[in-house]
């Protein structure tokens, strides 16, 4: 993994912003160079999910150096990336722009949200979204939040029937700007009145033991990736080793605690039962 993830690690703003909105917008994250050749690839994909192996160009953002220590940074070190998606949202026709309409008001996960007990949602996990077209100008089908709404299990939406919530707010970037987001926090994609293509790539990343949402083909790729890239398309040593995993399951926590550290891979759950944060392949006794 490039090194110069050390440069762009989560900060305790950030975290603190995270924690109390359910996400960051990270600017000036892709290069232009780097958003011609992504925007290449949507153009040629088009809208669709698993995207990770069918370009190398994608699958650059996978652990890419300005986003990725965020990730885990929230996260921590047994991750993975669980779900890719591209977006491409084109004008909306002229009888649709003269209509008012509600937007499609959503947490991500979808049975996860009702299956769960009541009470507050656990995060399990978060998106990166990259943001390929200029979205500085409202109407673009710009991706749309209710900051804080990650805490709580539902919205109270207008009456009217089409009105959205007064607290919600268009998110308004340029070209190159990653947003990271809590998979709790309520979000929409805008209507895109504008003349413009939008363009978008959205990473998810999970705790290892939450199941794919997408095909995740990947098995091709595989061969030529550092440790931590195969950690992140799914490798594993056996089926325990994503809830309880060895050493070799998790090379991400062995590159942290090396450039970071012991303290920093050391986790709550450790910290209470006096036992490592990683098994190394020991049977818990019943």
């Amino acid at each position: 993994m490039d090194a110069k993830c050390l440069q762009h690690l989560l900060t305790e703003e950030e975290r603190a912003q995270f924690e109390r909105n359910g996400f960051i917008i990270v600017e000036d994250v892709l290069p232009t160079p780097m958003i011609d050749g992504l925007v290449e690839a949507v153009d040629r994909l088009g809208p669709g999910d698993d995207f990770l192996g069918q370009d190398d160009r994608l699958l650059e953002l996978i652990d890419w150096h300005r986003t990725f220590p965020k990730v885990w940074g929230i996260l921590g070190w047994n991750i993975h990336s669980y779900y890719t998606q591209v977006i491409v949202t084109p004008p909306e026709d002229e009888e649709f722009k003269r209509t008012k309409r509600r937007r499609g008001w959503h947490q991500d996960s979808d049975r996860i949200n009702a299956d769960i007990e009541p009470g507050p949602q656990p995060r399990i996990s978060v998106k990166v979204g990259y943001f390929l077209t200029d979205l500085t100008k409202g109407g673009h089908g710009n991706f749309s939040v209710i900051p804080g709404s990650h805490l709580k299990r539902e919205i109270e939406l207008p009456t009217d029937g089409v009105s959205d919530p007064e607290e919600a707010i268009e998110i308004r970037v340029p070209a190159g700007t990653a947003v990271i987001f809590d998979r709790r926090l309520f979000h929409a994609r805008g209507w895109n009145l504008s003349e413009m293509t939008r363009k978008v790539l959205f990473v998810g990343y999970s705790h290892r033991w939450i199941h794919p949402r997408d095909e995740r083909t990947v098995e091709h790729v595989m061969e030529g990736s550092d440790p931590i890239r195969r950690q992140l398309l799914g490798a594993k040593t056996r089926a325990m080793g994503t809830s309880s995993p060895s050493e070799e399951d998790v090379p991400l926590r062995s590159w942290i605690k090396e450039y970071l550290g012991e303290e920093v891979v050391t986790d709550n759950y450790a910290r209470i039962v006096g036992a490592p944060s990683v098994t190394f392949g020991r049977n818990h006794a019943q």
